[in-house]
């Protein structure tokens, strides 16, 4: 049977331009001041998953590039993720770290008296997760609070996958496995959190299989064989949400049209195991009817261009 796990859940897409000048960004962290313990453990610090532990959806954009325009306008959209792209465009750390020092928001953190911000960055990455440590570590270690992993087909890469987004657990832990394989050396995640080192560790876990975490981890379900062992992959303890975005691959995969009838069905058999897992599942609608469908139907993830994100939540509010 599949297994079940008792969190709630609660939702990403196109593009923003973006570019960051590294003193500028420095700038920025170094005028955020410090919360007291009592706010920082008031909640989450990734803003996805505050609202998934609320049961609401959330809404995610996709970064067409890495300027600090870009980081700018991101970090007070109405997203409360973007993602970068790197399985399909220039694999650039650097660039990524600029971008995520430049979504830096003092102003934010001032009116919000919390560290949370607006909006999370995630990224995707082209290992497969199997092959992806190496990749994840460099993620993570910049600060990112979630990791897409792409192509997942197996029980075993979703082990993998989570095995790398977790430090090892220190003894007594009631989450000790799966086996956390990260390195230590998170000196610059720390700082883009705003925490000390010993804290950013405490949080930098997977949610839900921590309830405390403020790192997800998303995998993508893009074939036939992914979905024919959907229920293995949901299994392994740890992974925060399946995205099968727009169903490029998928389709490909299923070997027909992305408008087949064959599609949809696959989409609905991804929902469906991911209700019954109680993981979160993402897809990318296409307008704001098409959204609040997709949001009625289960989907707790919506990745959209920025008007559709805007009219499905003025959609929603009029309920």
């Amino acid at each position: 049977m599949p297994s079940r796990r008792t969190h709630s859940l609660g939702s990403s897409t196109h593009s923003i331009p973006v570019r960051v000048s590294l003193a500028a960004s420095i700038a920025v962290a170094l005028l955020i001041p410090s919360p007291t313990a009592a706010q920082q453990s008031a909640q989450h610090l990734n803003p996805v998953i505050d609202k998934l532990a609320k049961g609401q959806p959330v809404f995610g954009l996709q970064a067409a590039g890495l300027s600090l325009q870009g980081a700018r306008a991101a970090a007070r959209s109405e997203a409360d993720f973007i993602y970068v792209d790197m399985e399909h465009n220039p694999l650039d750390f650097p660039a990524l770290q600029m971008f995520l020092l430049g979504m830096g928001d003092k102003g934010l953190v001032l009116k919000k008296g919390s560290l949370q911000p607006n909006l999370a960055l995630f990224a995707r990455f082209p290992p497969e997760a199997d092959q992806a440590a190496w990749v994840v570590q460099q993620a993570l270690d910049i600060g990112l609070m979630g990791y897409i992993f792409t192509g997942v087909e197996t029980r075993e890469q979703t082990l993998a996958a989570v095995q790398s987004m977790r430090y090892p657990q220190r003894r007594g832990s009631p989450h000790m496995e799966p086996l956390g394989k990260r390195g230590s050396g998170a000196a610059n995640a720390s700082w883009a959190w705003g925490l000390s080192g010993e804290e950013y560790q405490r949080r930098a876990d997977l949610w839900p299989l921590n309830p405390e975490g403020d790192l997800l981890a998303i995998v993508m379900v893009e074939t036939a064989e992914g979905v024919k062992n959907l229920d293995e992959i949901l299994s392994v303890p740890g992974v925060g949400m399946v995205f099968i975005g727009a169903a490029g691959d998928l389709h490909l995969s299923l070997g027909v049209p992305r408008d087949a009838p064959e599609v949809e069905a696959a989409r609905q058999t991804i929902l469906r195991a991911c209700l019954a897992h109680n993981v979160a599942c993402g897809i990318t609608p296409t307008s704001a009817d098409d959204a609040v469908r997709r949001i009625d139907q289960g989907w707790k993830m919506i990745r959209s261009t920025p008007a559709v994100i805007r009219e499905t939540r003025g959609a929603l509010a009029r309920r």
